[in-house]
């Protein structure tokens, strides 16, 4: 039942977006751009300049970065045995790679592992968002098939994205103990909240338009096999060094095998890197870890 009251609202918004595309024809495109640009800088800000700035942060980046550089090399090796070009290798990467450990991941260690594990939990998502936000956007925009942007530079997309700069100047002003008056930080934490329903929404619009005749079973068997079976295995040896309790541990793995990450969707369909088949992994991969994830906790716990 808990499994249940965790996925219902995440199901939900995915419904409303897959509404506004069937009856109100809205543009995904700009939506996303708007999540991705002006909404998502305001989430990273908040975060690091609320949160207090302590070693936990160095220890759980590290893992995350070592989880995910092990993830990218795992696919590469599998796009280079098959041959696949770069956009196809940037979809695969973009849909095994990267989990979501923010609107899925965070409610469910609230559930299994109380406040005390939530904590834990919204710093993860804080870090992979920023991890999604750099390496996750290079991957995209190096697989882009958008003729207009052949031409770019994957790095200076990078550069582009504002969440960066919104957790820099967040870490700046909690470490100089910069107070912002309550006015202001209400206005910021509105747009903050805003912005993971709207990137669901945008995938909720994305499912909508996926055609069962257009999956590709085979990479889309791979992705999900190393999305919620390799990864945590790989997740178990990483933190077996890290200098934290169990109960930390245990989230590391747990989050690990989460299903693909929201933010992916909306980096394929902003750069043009398979978004369909992304969609596709993040959609299944929800749906096939209410299986996965309860036998992995029975493992953990």
């Amino acid at each position: 039942m808990g499994f249940i009251q965790v996925l219902l609202p995440i199901f939900s918004i995915f419904a409303v977006g897959f509404i506004g595309i069937k009856f109100l024809k809205f543009e995904i495109k700009t939506i996303s751009t708007m999540a991705l640009y002006l909404m998502s800088p305001f989430l990273a800000f908040q975060t690091f300049y609320q949160n207090e700035l302590n070693m936990d942060y160095v220890y759980l980046g590290a893992f995350l970065l070592a989880l995910s550089v092990i993830s990218i090399g795992f696919c590469y090796l599998i796009s280079f045995i098959n041959r696949w070009d770069k956009s196809v290798r940037s979809g695969f990467m973009l849909a095994s790679v990267f989990m979501n450990n923010g609107n899925y991941g965070a409610p469910l260690v609230l559930l299994v592992f109380g406040e005390e594990g939530f904590r834990y939990a919204v710093i993860l998502m804080v870090l992979q968002t920023l991890i999604m936000s750099t390496i996750g956007i290079y991957i995209a925009a190096s697989g882009s098939t958008i003729s207009n942007k052949m031409s770019f530079s994957p790095i200076k997309e990078v550069l582009k994205v504002p969440i960066v700069y919104g957790a820099l100047l967040g870490i700046l002003f909690n470490g100089m103990e910069i107070e912002i008056n309550d006015q202001m930080m209400t206005a910021v934490g509105m747009i903050a909240d805003a912005a993971i329903p709207t990137i669901m929404i945008v995938l909720g619009m994305q499912l909508a338009l996926i055609r069962l005749g257009d999956i590709e079973v085979g990479k889309l068997s791979l992705a999900l096999v190393f999305r919620l079976l390799i990864a945590p295995v790989i997740a178990y040896f990483l933190v077996m060094p890290i200098p934290m309790d169990e109960m930390v541990k245990d989230i590391l793995i747990l989050m690990a095998a989460m299903p693909t990450a929201a933010n992916t969707t909306m980096y394929a369909l902003q750069f043009g890197a398979r978004p369909g088949f992304v969609s596709s992994v993040t959609l299944i991969s929800t749906l096939m870890s209410i299986v996965t994830l309860p036998i992995l906790m029975w493992i953990l716990l």
